[in-house]
């Protein structure tokens, strides 16, 4: 197979080739004029959001499912459930209510608690050059909402769905945990042993973690009854996002003690073993966190051990979501690259501070030889960590070869979507609709789902054998084309993309 680079090189030598034959009028592709009609829009900020909102956005590949839901939801939930919000640091908890708290129901009457909930919340009016960073109010928002996702993980799943399809997107894969307390417990018992082998054994041991699997496994069932019955799947009124294609990667808190740690990567490599809607694993909370920041080394060797053992789940990470302001120099050299090399990475998340990185356009290169995806979520970049247009390494990873998806991250805390992130990466990073055509792609084909893609290989989209005979998302695929999109989830979405891309460009 060749590597990234031989075929951009390669792609080179040919269009010096064509470029050296002599012109002759012709008439435009339906995608050069769609390319042009772009042109005009980039100026044009209500035209330009119309034109990307109707554009096909493969998938969302980083997004946090509790970070993902609308803040009125969740304020929603909280009044159904009958929490309590603490006056003063506005966070919810379960009744009852002390003399420092409101009942949640309170927001129903009080337009002014209602608003100072939704900004406690969420992004919603945050003035980034105030006093609190973006940043720190940002993962502040998690802990103060918490309480009101327990309940509504399968209703927050249908809302997230639901948006995904208006948005023109084909595929979502969103981050959750289970079981913390068991885990937690799990772990307590065990201890930690530097010997990761033995450590998992005694984690296995007497059944112990099958049942925290299985109770996983329940709790994911549950909540698929919940987004169906929410949705009114196999009803005459169900919601097309019934069928919308979801999986899971499992997220493991990297705050907090290495037991607990190894433990929730265990249960997350456990679950994509032996359930196909878990299938990856990640890392979340504050990459500069001073425990993760101390056990960064220590958890990359973990998730690299555990692939070894678990080869069919999936790898991909929070790796990079820095800047100098937030740790010390020698924090900010080899984040990503151990991510990549010791942990195996096939995607990661963020990816801000890679040209802070020891030898950092080797390490360029060698992500785009390994095909390792960079998620960008542009919004959440700009809001948490303040970079943004040239400052953003986008165009950087890019010039290398390197593959790009544009993400949401927390959409519902951000108070933006997709659409959104397509807007800047045309205003701010100056992407040309090829180039967007090609992080939609990616986004899809660069996601987990099972089974073999559309596309002959890794950021290659040239059609595999089975479907080069047949127009690309029509409706009369060869026989061979249609055994794979009826065998693959993967391929199929992807046809259905390309459907949507002829609709597009007319």
């Amino acid at each position: 197979m060749l590597t990234r680079r031989a075929m951009l090189a390669a792609a080179t030598v040919v269009a010096s080739l064509v470029m050296a034959v002599p012109a002759t009028a012709s008439p435009l592709s339906s995608e050069d004029r769609i390319s042009a009609r772009l042109d005009t829009l980039r100026q044009s900020p209500d035209g330009l959001a119309r034109f990307l909102r109707a554009f096909p956005k493969g998938g969302d590949l980083h997004n946090h499912l509790s970070g993902a839901v609308s803040t009125e939801s969740l304020i929603r939930y909280a009044v159904s459930d009958g929490l309590c919000i603490d006056k003063t640091t506005l966070a919810a908890s379960y009744p009852p209510c002390t003399a420092t708290q409101r009942p949640a129901a309170d927001t129903n009457t009080d337009k002014g608690f209602y608003s100072a909930v939704l900004r406690a919340w969420s992004m919603e009016g945050f003035d980034l050059h105030g006093p609190e960073s973006g940043h720190d109010h940002f993962f502040a928002t998690f802990g103060k909402f918490g309480a009101a996702t327990d309940r509504h993980k399968g209703d927050m799943l249908a809302e997230v769905a639901e948006i995904a399809q208006r948005q023109n997107q084909f595929y979502l894969e969103t981050l959750i945990s289970r079981q913390g307390a068991a885990v937690r417990a799990l772990a307590a018992s065990v201890g930690f042993n530097a010997d990761f082998a033995v450590m998992r054994q005694k984690m296995l041991d007497g059944g112990a973690m099958a049942k925290v699997v299985a109770a996983s496994k329940a709790d994911t069932d549950a909540d698929y009854a919940q987004f169906n019955a929410a949705l009114k799947c196999g009803t005459p009124s169900a919601s097309r996002a019934c069928v919308f294609p979801i999986r899971y990667d499992y997220q493991v808190g990297r705050a907090t003690n290495p037991e607990i740690v190894f433990a929730n990567l265990l249960l997350g490599f456990e679950l994509g073993q032996v359930d196909g809607r878990y299938v990856g694993v990640n890392l979340v909370q504050p990459e500069d966190d001073p425990i993760a920041l101390r056990d960064y080394h220590l958890h990359m060797t973990m998730v690299g051990f555990l692939h070894q053992l678990y080869p069919k789940t999936r790898i991909t990470l929070h790796a990079g979501e820095l800047t100098p302001d937030l740790v010390p120099p020698a924090d900010i050299l080899f984040h990503i690259r151990e991510a990549v090399e010791i942990a195996g990475a096939e995607r990661i998340g963020h990816g801000v501070d890679v040209r802070h990185e020891t030898n950092a356009a080797q390490l360029a290169r060698e992500m785009a030889d390994r095909h390792v995806l960079v998620e960008t979520p542009l919004t959440s970049n700009a809001q948490i960590l303040e970079v943004s247009g040239p400052e953003h390494p986008m165009r950087w990873y890019q010039r290398f070869g390197v593959p790009i998806g544009l993400a949401t991250d927390d959409p519902g805390v951000s108070r933006s979507d997709i659409t959104a992130d397509y807007v800047r990466a045309v205003t701010e990073q100056h992407q040309t609709y090829r180039q967007l055509k090609q992080i939609s792609r990616a986004s899809l084909d660069h996601g987990f789902i099972q089974g073999a893609s559309l596309w002959r290989g890794p950021d290659d989209f040239r059609p595999v054998a089975a479907c080069a005979g047949s127009v690309l998302g029509g409706a009369n695929p060869s026989q061979r084309c249609k055994q794979l999109l009826h065998d693959s989830p993967k391929a199929a979405a992807e046809w259905a993309q390309e459907a949507a891309f002829r609709a597009f460009e007319g």
